[in-house]
């Protein structure tokens, strides 16, 4: 116990190091920044000192996880409301209809056109780095991660249908899905708003009085709304700081050795497809490089987090405070990019996959209709995923039955998983930033002024 104990005594003292760090008056990307290298280097030493497994390890971050998951908890309290009121506020102050049909239509367009490249980067990094399913070991522990996977996961996503995924779509019980009941309901809950929104115009057009003082209440919601987000926000760097602590003392460096090639090549394909979101904004007028600086805390949050969902206030946040979108569109790309278009989890993971086990069900991967009819499925599978920790399983297990193949590789793969998934949801997330930047540009609505900026706007008071 009494390692624990001083393990906790430097823990805390690292977090009054992250405190003292605000007082400074740093930046908040500076601070999360900052808060990501001490908490991996305090797991780093945790796991040099005790060995992997140890239970003083195991204990430690029971208590730390107060501070990790306690964090990504409160940002998962406020994810539904946040949409909720974002999107009937946005909604409610649009004079014309056609112009969220323009928003629905670009965001998700290019939330799927991006998922698409991204199964296809996935088919490339396979044949690149020559991987294969073939010699993985299939011992005790992959064999109980696949049972959990067909017991838990293949009865809810195996039979999924294009017809029953839309209808899941649409709330029947709008306060069920505020739940999160599905792994659709946040699409549910924008759907829900967006009908809201539209009513509130009826309403003005028809009454004003009542009309005016319902969208003034809308308006003092969402202020309420935005103060609680901030509140939040100003904790991420303590929140990041345990969840890398985390993620660094746990991590089986035996296992990372033995699967590299394919944590090397997952990496590599992330890294490509960040720099086709990088293409894809300096094509539509956006400098890459002050994008990226300013969108770093919502990258270092979903990195260490791995929840695209838990991601979602930082991520409206970062796109109306520092990139000058409309809190319309931020709204919708994040809400939408936390479930539709996941380019790391549902794009370039389960092409991945497919491309791996393919050849020893006798497939020939380098087939072109094979790839062809890969791309689509995975592109088409991707709505619906949920953003949470375990939505690339989801993604996996509907994209390879249906290429009929075996979903075994998904257990196999269970000791890397954690490492990848945070690579993969940063990606993600920035995948819904980008589709929000690209169709604010698009439709000529974004405010150059914070877009051009040199300061990283008022999140860095947050």
């Amino acid at each position: 116990m009494a390692p624990v104990f001083i393990n906790l005594i430097v823990f805390v003292g690292l977090l009054l190091v992250a405190h003292r760090l605000q007082e400074r008056d740093l930046s908040l990307s500076t601070r999360v920044f900052i808060a990501l290298i001490i908490g991996t280097l305090f797991g780093v030493a945790l796991q040099m000192i005790y060995g992997t497994g140890a239970s003083a390890i195991t204990e430690t971050i029971n208590w730390t996880n107060i501070v990790g998951n306690g964090y990504v908890q409160l940002l998962q309290m406020i994810v539904m409301p946040l949409v909720l009121v974002a999107i009937l506020s946005a909604v409610s102050k649009l004079h014309d209809a056609s112009a969220l049909g323009k928003i629905s239509f670009l965001t998700l367009g290019t939330l799927l056109f991006t998922t698409a490249i991204a199964a296809l980067v996935g088919v490339i990094m396979v044949l690149s780095f020559g991987l294969t399913a073939e010699g993985l070991a299939h011992g005790a522990v992959e064999s109980a991660r696949l049972e959990a996977l067909q017991t838990n996961y293949a009865p809810k996503v195996a039979d999924l249908t294009v017809p029953q995924l839309i209808l899941s779509f649409i709330p029947k019980n709008p306060f069920a899905e505020m739940t999160g009941a599905n792994p659709t309901s946040i699409i549910s809950v924008v759907i829900f708003a967006a009908f809201l929104g539209a009513a509130a115009i009826r309403l003005v057009k028809r009454d004003p009085e009542k009309g005016h003082r319902l969208i003034a209440f809308i308006d003092l919601m969402q202020g309420w709304i935005t103060q609680l987000v901030r509140l939040i926000m100003a904790l991420t760097p303590y929140g990041v700081m345990a969840l890398m602590a985390k993620v660094a003392a746990t991590s089986n460096s035996a296992d990372i050795l033995n699967l590299g090639k394919f944590v090397i090549a997952s990496y590599v394909g992330i890294a490509i497809m960040f720099a086709v979101h990088a293409l894809l904004l300096t094509l539509t007028g956006v400098n890459p490089l002050t994008y990226f600086r300013k969108v770093l805390p919502a990258l270092s949050f979903a990195f260490s987090s791995r929840s695209s969902a838990a991601s979602i206030p930082l991520n409206v946040e970062i796109q109306t405070r520092r990139l000058g979108v409309p809190t319309t569109i931020a709204s919708f790309a994040a809400s939408f990019g936390a479930t539709i278009g996941q380019n790391g989890c549902a794009g370039l993971y389960p092409a991945m996959l497919a491309m791996m086990v393919a050849p020893t069900m006798g497939i020939n991967p380098l087939d072109p209709t094979w790839i062809a009819t890969l791309v689509a499925i995975v592109t088409l599978s991707s709505a619906g995923v949920a953003g949470v920790g375990g939505g690339a399983t989801m993604a996996a297990l509907i994209v390879l039955p249906a290429m009929g193949l075996p979903v075994t590789l998904v257990a196999l793969l269970i000791s890397v998983e954690p490492l990848i998934d945070m690579g993969r949801t940063a990606l993600n997330v920035n995948g819904s930033m980008t589709a929000g930047t690209i169709t604010s540009q698009i439709l000529g609505q974004t405010d150059r002024a914070i877009m051009d900026s040199e300061t990283a706007g008022e999140l860095q008071n947050a």
